[in-house]
């Protein structure tokens, strides 16, 4: 909690960071290097989707 004033603005980061990660994570040592871009750049799509606004990389 080192940033966060109170335990509620650390819970609302979460509730919106954990599943936009989760979505995001990859496991790399079972995927080939093109299967993983194919996936980054369709997961950061549909997070724009979700959002409204392009992530900064």
């Amino acid at each position: 909690m080192k940033c966060f004033k109170a335990s509620r603005q650390v819970q609302r980061f979460l509730s919106i960071h954990d599943p936009i990660n989760n979505l995001i994570h990859l496991r790399r040592d079972h995927r080939p290097a093109s299967d993983q871009r194919a996936a980054r750049v369709r997961d950061f799509a549909v997070c724009v989707e979700m959002v409204g606004a392009p992530l900064a990389a």
